[in-house]
């Protein structure tokens, strides 16, 4: 996955993101969430920050940050286990 640059992908849907991105992320969270726990959670933010920024490039309605964030909290409202690492603690996204 690392040179996936998930805010570039203009053309993919949130769904194809979440099944391209989902089965790495799984690895992940079952390696660190095992050795490395406080290490996890700065790598999710991260993936969560790129997902942000995917929308706002999509979506020219939601080009400013309060819209797009707006738009991000319904999505994880709506879905909240689109990702496999928002399955841990939806609320924290």
């Amino acid at each position: 996955m690392a040179g996936v640059r998930l805010h570039k992908q203009v053309k993919a849907t949130f769904h194809e993101l979440a099944r391209q991105v989902n089965p790495v992320v799984r690895g992940w969270i079952q390696y660190y969430g095992a050795f490395y726990g406080s290490k996890l959670i700065p790598l999710l933010l991260r993936i969560n920050a790129y997902l942000l920024r995917w929308i706002r490039k999509k979506y020219r309605r939601f080009s400013s940050f309060k819209k797009a964030h707006a738009c991000w909290r319904r999505i994880t409202r709506q879905h909240p286990r689109l990702f496999a690492h928002w399955a841990l603690n939806p609320r924290a996204w």
